[in-house]
């Protein structure tokens, strides 16, 4: 899988982690302005999905700013754990929810996703965001998220994909490649950062060959869902 920076060094872990804690001050708003604002309705339609587990206890993985936990309020869940190997990304993600009164409901603190400190089956639902992609070994990621969770819970994963068909393919990576980038680049100051989502979602398996690793792991009644013409895709897998 493709490292932020050195890509003949193996430590993609730390990599990750000093990219996001180099744009974390501009992070929700080129998330935001990137999208067109569109993450927010791939969040809410995630959201949707997971609705009928009646989920109580929620773990998002790969929180970032907190985007999706704050997002999942709309389940009404008792709590909801984040959990990011940033620590730039959670202290605005932390002001945000204590801006917004929520730290009663959400907590947010420094984790790994492939070493959770929780113990099995310690959640209802989970969702991750966009950070599977980043995961240094994916299958180790899934197989601590299939081991925290329920028997009977969900898993509900928000991933760019690739589109094929024309013209959206070919508008999509032309935007990838050349006008990200160098938005993100003018705005945050890392020239690294938006080079690297396009060479990561290139390699990530998306679709089937995804969901055929989800199964690998042991989860069940797995479901593909493309959103906006396949430019990303909701996975949502059962234990």
């Amino acid at each position: 899988m493709a490292n932020p920076y050195n890509p003949n060094e193996k430590n993609k872990k730390e990599q990750v982690s000093t990219m996001f804690n180099a744009i974390a001050h501009r992070y929700d708003f080129l998330n935001h302005l990137l999208s067109l604002g569109i993450d927010k309705l791939w969040r809410r339609r995630a959201i949707n999905n997971i609705k009928k587990y009646n989920p109580k206890k929620i773990l998002d993985i790969a929180t970032g700013t907190g985007d999706f936990a704050i997002a999942s309020l709309r389940l009404n869940p008792i709590s909801i754990k984040g959990i990011d190997i940033s620590e730039g990304m959670l202290q605005y993600g932390n002001e945000k929810i204590a801006n917004r009164k929520l730290s009663h409901i959400i907590t947010l603190e420094k984790g790994d996703s492939e070493n959770l400190s929780f113990e099995n089956d310690s959640f209802d639902a989970i969702t991750v965001g966009f950070g599977v992609r980043n995961f240094e070994n994916l299958e180790k990621g899934l197989g601590e998220m299939y081991r925290v969770l329920h028997k009977g819970g969900i898993v509900a994963i928000l991933e760019f994909s690739k589109p094929t068909s024309f013209p959206i393919k070919q508008l999509y990576w032309f935007y990838f490649k050349y006008i990200l980038p160098t938005i993100g680049k003018t705005f945050s100051k890392d020239h690294r950062a938006y080079t690297y989502l396009p060479e990561s979602v290139e390699e990530f398996p998306y679709g089937k060959s995804f969901e055929n690793i989800l199964l690998k792991i042991g989860f069940i009644n797995t479901k593909i869902i493309p959103v906006s013409f396949g430019i990303a895709t909701i996975y949502m897998a059962e234990k």
